[in-house]
């Protein structure tokens, strides 16, 4: 059966293969992987945000969620260590409509749709000493701050490191 045999020139393609193959395994990857989430404690909806450029999902007003697969960040934290957020925010969530696909319901969506507000701003990656990433949570507070953390526990329990209010009131002057 020929078909079984391998010439010299064939079994030192396959070695090198086979070494190439396992040099990639043997290394460690110098990031984590970790769903990406949010909490809103303001009245206006998230329409969609993104930290690095990972996606996260939308967020009712005063809601969490938004959760997406997956966010990366360093396997090591390191001081120092920045993320950009991103994100789209409807200040007028519960605005009624006239009815889906009509003329008029594209003329006030487009009306709607113009009072969208984007924002960007870079934030610390807050200190993470585990080997294991459960998730990035990002918090969007009022006055368009944000605040992160990487705890492996949910908003509100004991232990949690962001304290805020989940229902925030915009002040009428924001501090610059």
């Amino acid at each position: 059966m020929s078909y079984l045999k391998c010439s010299g020139m064939c079994q030192l393609i396959g070695g090198l293969l086979l070494l190439l193959l396992a040099g990639c395994s043997a290394g460690e990857s110098k990031f984590l992987a970790g769903n990406l989430n949010a909490v809103n404690h303001t009245s206006a909806a998230i329409n969609h945000f993104s930290v690095n450029g990972y996606g996260g999902g939308n967020v009712s007003p005063f809601g969490d969620g938004g959760g997406m697969c997956c966010v990366m960040l360093p396997r090591q934290w390191l001081p120092g260590l920045k993320l950009k957020v991103e994100w789209e925010t409807d200040p007028n969530p519960n605005v009624r409509l006239p009815a889906l696909g009509t003329d008029a319901y594209r003329a006030a969506y487009a009306k709607h749709k113009a009072n969208y507000q984007q924002h960007s701003t870079i934030v610390d990656l807050p200190s993470y000493e585990t080997e294991s990433l459960c998730s990035l949570k990002v918090h969007f507070l009022s006055c368009n701050q944000i605040k992160l953390t990487t705890a492996c526990m949910a908003y509100g329990q004991p232990g949690y490191p962001i304290k805020e209010p989940q229902v925030m009131k915009e002040p009428a002057v924001c501090p610059k």
